[in-house]
């Protein structure tokens, strides 16, 4: 009996497992049998390994051959296992060394002439693979700037099957004409779902919003402290303009939080071709038509694909004409916006994404969507059941709410000198959220947003004479518990912009005002 070895990576979700690949010639009826509870794409790798190693100039081991992937209880899916099938099974019938497969892990899709195919989730494959041990992968040859992004991992790059053998043999590589790669199609989502990507893009500033103060000085503030926001205000005011240049506030993405969201992105095959890593923050803004599976992420025993509000992961989550939404979309991110993450549940498996975002709600004020209030005939009642589709449990996790109004003449006149631009704003949230770094050093929070109310209320709370405002409102009932959490950290970012240690009386009011939204 001949037999050999190699590794591959199963991903479950964004989690991924080393699985060794045994192949094994005996005596038997000739065929290939897989084993190892493998998913329907995976069982097709025989007809795709068969085709490839003719095409490769191999010789196909007419044997009885059984493929084992250990552990046999995991569930394998996909195509990513084709290529450490195809070199276990040439290097049990001895077409390479055994020795030369040991350590290594493959990953990667045969096409049937022999190409080695780009897959999703080559990022956290090789994660996992270092994480486990191994230091040496194996991958398609348009996923190697990916792959090269751990560290301390020796990648091979490789293009078709035949190339990756005569490496094994020790043989000069062949001379092949290079085939472009075809770019890896986005994997549509199981809800059909149209999930809008947008990357930072240099033609939005913040001084393209013309007037607005009020509107500008919350996403000053949300950026510096990591806030949820949410604006309301007749259309044309200006509510979406704010919101898709939020993250030109925010400061790149530090090196461990550019890992977690381009593994989110490589699970979902959404990497921005020619940029594997994501160093910027995401910005996600579905339809408001988006499905609870495609907020949330979804799937079954086949495959769990991440949603938006993953793929927002250290970015900006925009719901634009958020009482579009269903309510249940709506309120199936108040878990996500707690924890800080999404597990996925079904039959067949769960899996856990990263899901922490900031998230921006935009509405109007009634259905007509009347561009003056003077224009709408919209009743009261109306207006009220019309807004409530937002429902509270949701808005009591929003640190911001800011009502906006239409911009007046004197003030887009004033705004024509005046209007700051990202880039002075982002140099005060990045002053602001390092005087916050330097305060919470030691503990597991990076913004205000993040610190939990029973430390706040603990290590951080101003003194008595700041928090007169907040009182008042406790005693009137204006305020919950929940509320005063969410105020305090509000606070803290408004200190941070000013310089304060400390929160002043009025930052802690105008906290409140944005926390209830009269600030404006």
């Amino acid at each position: 009996m001949a037999l050999a070895r190699t590794r591959s990576v199963a991903l479950v979700g964004m989690e991924g497992f080393v699985v060794d690949v045994e192949a094994a010639i005996t005596s038997g009826v000739p065929g290939l049998h897989l084993v190892g509870l493998p998913d329907a794409a995976l069982a097709e790798a025989r007809d795709r390994v068969r085709a490839a190693i003719f095409n490769s100039g191999e010789t196909w081991p007419n044997r009885h051959v059984t493929v084992s992937l250990f552990p046999a209880s995991l569930p394998k899916r996909g195509s990513s296992f084709d290529l450490a099938i195809a070199v276990a099974m040439l290097a049990a019938a001895g077409a390479a060394p055994q020795s030369s497969c040991h350590g290594l892990v493959m990953i990667g899709e045969l096409g049937l002439d022999g190409r080695i195919r780009t897959v999703p989730g080559v990022l956290p494959a090789v994660l996992a693979a270092a994480g486990a041990g191994c230091r040496t992968v194996v991958v398609p040859r348009p996923n190697a700037d990916e792959a090269m992004l751990v560290p301390d991992t020796e990648v091979i790059a490789v293009g078709t099957l035949r190339a990756l053998m005569c490496r094994l043999r020790g043989e000069p590589p062949p001379v092949e004409e290079e085939q472009a790669e075809p770019p890896l199609p986005t994997v549509p989502h199981p809800e059909g779902a149209a999930l809008r990507l947008r990357d930072r893009r240099a033609d939005l500033d913040l001084s393209d919003v013309r007037g607005q103060a009020d509107g500008r000085r919350a996403l000053e503030i949300s950026a510096a402290g990591g806030h949820h926001l949410l604006l309301a205000g007749p259309p044309g005011c200006g509510k979406t303009m704010l919101a898709e240049r939020l993250p030109t506030l925010l400061p790149p993405l530090d090196q461990e939080a550019a890992l977690e969201a381009s593994a989110i992105h490589s699970v979902a095959g959404t990497l921005p071709p020619g940029r594997p890593l994501i160093d910027r923050p995401p910005f996600c803004a579905p339809h408001h038509t988006a499905t609870r599976a495609a907020m949330v992420g979804s799937g079954s025993g086949r495959l769990l694909q991440p949603g938006a509000a993953s793929l927002a992961h250290h970015g900006v989550l925009f719901l634009d004409e958020a009482p579009e939404f269903s309510g249940g979309v709506l309120d199936a991110l108040r878990q996500p916006l707690e924890a800080g993450e999404v597990t996925i549940s079904r039959a067949g498996g769960s899996a856990r994404f990263p899901a922490q975002f900031m998230l921006v709600l935009a509405a109007n004020p009634c259905p007509c969507a009347a561009a003056k209030q003077i224009d709408c005939s919209c009743p009261a009642s109306v207006r009220h059941r019309y807004l409530a589709r937002i429902s509270g449990p949701l808005l009591d996790r929003i640190d911001l709410k800011l009502e906006l109004q239409a911009a007046t003449q004197n003030e887009l006149r004033y705004d024509l000198e005046v209007a700051e631009s990202s880039a002075v704003v982002a140099e005060r949230v990045l002053e602001a959220r390092e005087r916050a770094a330097k305060r919470l050093a030691g503990s597991p929070w990076r913004v205000n947003a993040e610190v939990p109310g029973p430390e706040l209320r603990r290590r951080f709370t101003p003194p008595p004479e700041a928090m007169l405002p907040v009182d008042r409102a406790l005693g009137a009932g204006t305020l919950s518990a929940r509320g005063l959490d969410r105020v305090l950290r509000v606070a803290w970012s408004c200190a941070d912009l000013a310089g304060r240690d400390i929160p002043a009386a009025s930052d802690v009011g105008s906290a409140l005002d944005l926390w209830s939204g009269r600030a404006a």
